[in-house]
């Protein structure tokens, strides 16, 4: 059995388990399905129908603020660019944190669903005109931070201490979380004990909970390597450096970092996805240059993949002749992100609150089987906070049963084909997400 063929016989065998009968908390599921069916179903179709990109989420905050407002939060606007700070104060306690982001993609909606999204909107970075989806689930996100608002207000004897509800910008290009840090965030705010956010799964039951110790979120880093060369006709090679050859060498010894350097139970990705070079076929040019992602789970691997890629590149350099003025250039990026890491205590109380609040059969600890980033570390790693991001199961049984048996493929994220069954995923996003702050919040505490 492959790695798929085993991965959607798993996911079939969850989605059956979904129809046991799990013991519920019924007032609270009741109270989520009531808000769903008034609220929330047609919140998540605007939201779906409306997104933005990367910060220019505009009219996506200014609805979202609206809707915590409702609820009785006292809400700022314009952090770190389009971010937006809900806070409730209830009494004594930890100060808690959720956060959900709101961006969308630059990808054209193929999914065939009739709120499927038809905007267009400039991006701020390209100054290109470009279609937007939320193919990533973030309109699942903040339907959900805004189901959590109400079901909070509406229990405010039942806990006590302060609740931050953030809606996080620029997600997916990795700069919304630092540009909140940098707005200041914690000072303005306070620092929370604890931070939690969840994320919805494609390819996942849709409802269940997965929840992971360790790292469930790669860091990434981006990297350019400027090779330089010296120029020459390339009839007659051996008047010149050729930086096309040199980069070459280089993409393939790049791949001994993780073969050869990290243990083999340590992941590790350097992936370079752009190579260009060249000018004419016969023109050897004086300069290439390679994009590169690199992910890790924990910083000394990330140390360790960065510091080699500088080591291979220049030494290569070395190698083929060139002056130490000409060595390849390794230029680090500030759009990368840590590793998202769980805090191992808090991941056992929470799955337990979940195994007894909604079903053991209902709670799971998936790996993940890909190096996908996020930049919620920027929240919890300096300072630390204890924290959780889990995720909420998006595909419908049926979506699930047919791939299993050998119909269309469940569309990853970031797909135009993406989508998501919205009832169960935005509703156990709210349950999972209240059952968990009932507990870091008890009342008289």
């Amino acid at each position: 059995m492959n790695r798929l063929t085993a991965r959607l016989a798993l996911v079939t065998c969850l989605s059956t388990l979904l129809s046991s009968g799990a013991a519920v908390s019924d007032n609270l599921a009741s109270s989520i399905e009531q808000d769903y069916n008034d609220r929330l179903g047609a919140l998540f179709t605007h939201f779906h129908k409306n997104p933005e990109l990367s910060l220019v989420e505009v009219k996506t905050a200014k609805r979202l603020a609206e809707e915590l407002r409702g609820s009785g939060f006292e809400v700022t606007e314009g952090v770190g660019g389009t971010g937006i700070v809900a806070i409730m104060k209830n009494g004594d306690g930890p100060l808690v944190m959720m956060r959900a982001d709101m961006d969308g993609l630059p990808v054209e909606e193929k999914s065939g669903l009739d709120y499927a999204s038809t905007v267009t909107q400039i991006d701020p970075i390209t100054g290109n005109s470009v279609a937007v989806m939320h193919a990533c689930g973030h309109d699942v996100h903040i339907t959900s931070l805004a189901g959590t608002a109400k079901q909070m207000s509406e229990r405010r004897d039942q806990w006590s201490g302060t609740l931050m509800l953030i809606g996080q910008p620029a997600e997916e290009r990795i700069r919304g979380a630092k540009a909140m840090m940098d707005d200041n965030l914690w000072q303005r705010f306070g620092k929370p004990d604890y931070a939690l956010a969840f994320h919805v799964g494609a390819g996942l039951p849709a409802g269940i909970i997965n929840v992971q110790e360790g790292s469930p979120y790669a860091g990434a880093d981006t990297v350019d390597i400027i090779v330089h060369g010296v120029g020459a006709h390339g009839a007659s090679p051996h008047a010149g450096k050729d930086p096309i050859l040199l980069g070459s060498q280089i993409v393939v010894a790049l791949q001994t970092l993780v073969s050869r350097e990290l243990p083999p139970r340590e992941p590790g990705v350097v992936t370079v996805g752009s190579f260009h070079g060249g000018t004419k076929h016969n023109i050897i040019s004086d300069r290439a240059h390679l994009q590169l992602t690199v992910r890790n789970t924990n910083l000394g691997t990330r140390d360790t993949l960065l510091k080699g890629i500088k080591r291979i590149a220049e030494n290569l350099g070395r190698a083929a002749g060139l002056p130490e003025d000409k060595l390849p250039e390794v230029i680090y990026s500030p759009s990368s992100t840590p590793p998202t890491i769980n805090t191992t205590d808090l991941v056992r109380r929470l799955k337990a609150v979940w195994q007894a609040g909604i079903g053991e059969d209902q709670v799971f600890s998936i790996s993940s089987q890909g190096m996908g980033a996020e930049d919620f570390p920027y929240f919890t790693t300096d300072p630390a906070i204890a924290s959780v991001y889990f995720n909420i199961g998006g595909t419908s049984q049926a979506d699930l049963a047919a791939a299993a048996s050998g119909g269309p493929a469940i569309p990853s994220h970031h797909s135009p084909l993406f989508k998501i069954d919205p009832q169960p995923s935005v509703t156990r996003g709210v349950q999972a997400t209240v059952l968990a702050l009932l507990d870091l919040m008890p009342a008289g505490k």
